[in-house]
C-alpha cells in the first residue's frame, strides 16, 4: 500500500502503526509523586487526586526553561509511566536521576518489554471499543487503561501522532498477531497497515511537534506552541521561573508554524529561512502530502509567523500557513477538537 493509500485510509477511517520507536519510562517510590511534581510541568498532584489511569502531556525542561524531552504521562497506584521518543528515554533517564538525592525513587527503563501499537483515525475510538468488549469506551484523551483484546491483555493510552483519535496499545510481542486479527475485524476488515513514513505525514498535516525535529535544547514550550503541556497552577519545577517570566513578558522571539513549499526538489531539515536577505529562522520538519504537496513545520521570527508570509531558502520558498494543514475529522478521543487553528494564540500576541 503506498504512502498516499495510508495517509488517505487513516484520515477517513482508521489506521494501525508500529510504534516500536516509542518507550517507556517507570518512576517507582515512596516518593515518587513529589519528586517527579518537582520535574515535569504537568501537574502531578492533580493526577494524584485523579486516582488510577489519569494522564498528561507535559515536558521535561533544563534550568533555563528549554525542553530536554515532551511525555505523555500515565498513573497507576503504584507507578508513574513516562512515555517518549524511544532513543530518548536513556537520555531521559540520565537527566532525571541527577535530581534524585536522598529521594525514595527508582528509574526502569520499560521500552523492551513490550510491543507498541497506534491505532490512528476518526474510527479508531469505535474500533476499540468494539475490541475490548466496551471496556475501552469513552476513554478521556491522554488517559490510560488495563483492557483485554481477544483474552490477551492490553495497556491503552488516549493519545497519538496524526490528530485523529488515537490510541496507543502496550501489548506482549507474542500477542501481537491475535491482537491485530481483532482490531482487523473489529474494523469490518477496513483498518490500513501503516508505516513510519506515513505517521510521519499525517504529523506533520496535523502540526504536532517532535522530539528531535521540533524539540530539543534549544526550543522553549511557547516557541513550540506547547501551552497545553504546560501546568499553569501547580508549585515549583525544573524550569518553571522561566516559564512563568515568558508568560508574564506575553512573547517569544520565535514560532512554531507551518510552510507550504515551492521547490524543485524537497528541501533537507535544517534549511535556512530568510526574509528580505535577513535570517529568521529555519525548517524542521519536511513531507509531501497527498492532498497539500510539499509541506514543513519550522520556526521563524515572531514577525514572520503569519499566515501568508513567505521566507526564502536557497532553491526555493515557503508559504507560512494556519496549522493544521488537514482536516482532522476526529479529534481527540474525548471529543475536543485536536486543531492547532483552535488551540493556538495569535502569534502576534502569543504568550505560553
Amino acid at each position: 500500500m503506498s504512502i498516499e493509500e495510508i495517509v488517505r485510509g487513516t484520515r477517513s477511517g482508521v489506521g494501525l502503526f508500529d510504534m516500536s520507536h516509542r518507550g517507556l519510562l517507570e518512576v517507582r517510590g515512596e516518593d515518587r509523586v513529589r519528586w517527579l511534581d518537582g520535574m515535569i510541568s504537568g501537574d502531578v498532584e492533580a493526577l494524584e487526586a485523579e486516582g488510577d489511569g489519569a494522564g498528561c502531556y507535559a515536558t521535561l525542561l533544563t534550568n533555563r526553561g528549554a525542553i530536554v524531552a515532551d511525555m505523555h504521562v500515565g498513573r497507576f497506584e503504584d507507578v508513574y509511566l513516562l512515555e517518549s521518543l524511544r532513543s530518548e528515554i536513556p537520555r531521559i533517564k540520565e537527566t532525571l536521576e541527577k535530581y534524585v538525592i536522598a529521594d525514595d525513587v527508582t528509574l526502569v527503563d520499560r521500552s523492551a518489554s513490550q510491543t507498541v501499537l497506534g491505532l490512528e483515525g476518526p474510527e479508531a475510538a469505535r474500533v476499540l471499543e468494539e475490541a475490548t468488549s466496551g471496556e475501552a469506551a469513552g476513554l478521556s484523551s491522554e488517559h490510560w487503561m488495563e483492557s483485554r483484546i481477544d483474552g490477551r491483555g492490553v495497556l491503552v493510552a488516549a493519545f497519538g501522532f496524526s490528530g485523529e483519535t488515537a490510541y496507543q496499545l502496550r501489548i506482549d510481542p507474542a500477542d501481537r498477531g491475535a491482537i491485530e486479527a481483532k482490531l482487523s475485524e473489529a474494523s469490518g476488515g477496513r483498518l490500513v497497515r501503516g508505516e513510519t513514513e506515513a505517521l510521519e505525514v499525517l504529523r506533520v498535516e496535523a502540526g504536532i511537534p517532535a522530539l528531535g525535529a521540533e524539540l530539543d535544547e534549544e526550543v522553549l514550550p511557547p516557541e513550540a506552541r506547547l501551552e497545553r503541556a504546560i501546568s499553569t497552577s501547580k508549585g515549583c519545577y525544573v524550569g518553571q521561573e522561566i516559564v512563568a517570566r515568558l508568560r508574564a513578558r506575553g512573547q517569544v522571539n520565535h514560532l512554531l508554524v507551518g510552510f507550504r513549499i515551492e521547490a524543485a526538489s524537497s528541501p533537507a531539515t535544517g534549511t535556512p529561512l530568510t526574509s528580505g536577505g535577513r535570517a529568521t529562522g529555519e525548517l524542521t520538519s519536511v513531507v509531501r502530502s497527498p492532498s497539500r504537496g510539499l509541506i514543513g513545520l519550522g520556526y521563524v521570527r515572531r514577525e514572520h509567523a503569519v499566515s501568508g508570509t513567505t521566507v526564502e531558502f536557497d532553491g526555493g520558498r515557503a508559504h507560512v500557513e494556519d496549522l493544521p494543514f488537514a482536516t482532522l475529522r476526529g479529534g481527540t478521543p474525548d471529543g475536543e477538537a485536536q486543531s492547532t487553528r483552535e488551540r493556538t494564540p495569535d502569534p502576534t500576541n502569543s504568550a505560553t
